[in-house]
């Protein structure tokens, strides 16, 4: 831990805290990087959106949280809430931690910013929010090579980095791939596995996730000579769309929605699943990837920007083009058909999995925050 004077004071907005009914992959990261470092001894505070149910102020791992606004006026509240209750704090640096609407807080905050970008939305918007709201996230994320011109930026991924590049940010920008406890995921003996095929989602029911093409699939399947059972653990707005779609499909006894479900039943189905699967046309790394891997399950994912990266294919997963429901039915059925090649990935998953971890990814974040605050990094900082 660093002493008092090494420290940083950091502020962190993001659109949601872990706490939020909605939060997903992004909240993970922030929870698991920042807290780590309040553990080493920086004063960290985040400002994020309001829910229902929630305190307008509360700590959690170490960090201090003011919640404003709410799921559509945060972007709004944002910046008066800083003016009248942040500011004088006057924090080393502020991370706009970009996963939504941008806030823009160069323009506003006065302070060292570094944006960190997990992947921008571009023209998916559409396939997920009304024509209105899709057009206004689009035309928001066209002034961000301008905004954060300059500054440097983190992405979670060389496809962020690289579609950050094709927007024309012109700034230093570094890629601190998400990690993953490898300590708490880990693999489970052969018995804990389901007795029939079961492939699970694990994630956030949003439109433009694709969880309708692994419901097409499925439906495939079971029309052929392997069935196989779906679990889509997780809650959003196209949850009852998708109950309605795997009606129509007729897999009334083939799919279980199980809703939110707690960090250990998350575990046990990461263990029991013979296959994860997320058919997602973009993701900033993919964390339920790379914690499925932790637990020696590989993934069928969707050839697309930083599944690329989390999943390595044919080697702990398979990738197959992006909505396309035959090509991922016909994955499915290899890895269920095979089971030697299954495990194998399995094995090299986990391998894989261990690569990574939030203690390296915390300590690059820490690098490159104690340089964007013109400090200079302590020589044994981390004992």
């Amino acid at each position: 831990m660093r002493d008092a004077a090494g420290s940083l004071r950091i502020l962190v907005m993001n659109w949601q805290d872990a706490e939020n009914p909605r939060a997903g992959g992004a909240e993970v990261h922030l929870h698991e990087t920042f807290g780590r470092m309040a553990a080493r001894g920086h004063e960290v505070t985040l400002l994020v959106s309001g829910f229902r149910g929630g305190a307008l102020r509360a700590e959690l791992d170490g960090m201090e949280i003011h919640r404003t606004g709410g799921r559509y006026t945060f972007s709004a509240h944002a910046p008066v809430y800083y003016r009248e209750r942040l500011a004088p704090r006057r924090f080393d640096v502020v991370v706009e931690d970009l996963n939504k609407v941008p806030l823009f807080s160069p323009l506003w905050c006065g302070r060292p910013v570094v944006p960190l970008f997990h992947h921008l939305f571009g023209r998916t918007a559409f396939s997920e929010a009304n024509p209105a709201l899709a057009a206004a996230t689009w035309l928001l994320e066209r002034p961000i090579p301008r905004v954060f011109k300059g500054l440097p930026a983190i992405a979670v991924s060389e496809s962020t980095r690289a579609d950050l590049r094709a927007r024309g940010l012109k700034a230093p920008i570094s890629v601190v791939h998400n990690g993953v406890d490898a300590k708490r995921y880990t693999p489970a003996p052969e018995a804990v596995r389901t007795s029939r095929p079961t492939v699970l989602y694990l994630g956030r029911l949003a439109r433009y996730k694709g969880v309708d093409v692994l419901l097409r699939a499925a439906a495939m399947l079971d029309r052929s000579d392997t069935p196989v059972n779906v679990i889509v653990a997780g809650d959003g707005v196209a949850r009852r769309e998708l109950e309605r779609l795997g009606g129509e499909l007729g897999l009334e006894e083939r799919v279980r929605f199980l809703g939110f479900v707690s960090e250990d039943r998350k575990l046990e189905l990461y263990r029991s699943a013979w296959l994860h699967v997320l058919p997602s046309p973009k993701e900033g790394w993919g964390i339920t990837v790379v914690e499925a891997a932790a637990c020696a399950t590989p993934s069928v994912a969707s050839d697309s920007p930083g599944l690329r990266e989390s999943v390595r294919d044919g080697e702990t997963g398979v990738l197959v083009p992006h909505g396309d429901e035959r090509e991922l039915a016909a994955a499915i059925r290899r890895l269920v058909e095979n089971r030697s090649e299954r495990e194998a990935m399995g094995r090299r998953a986990r391998s894989f999995a261990e690569s990574l971890s939030w203690e390296r990814a915390t300590e690059k974040m820490e690098e490159i925050l104690v340089g964007a605050a013109g400090r200079e990094p302590e020589a044994n900082g981390h004992g």
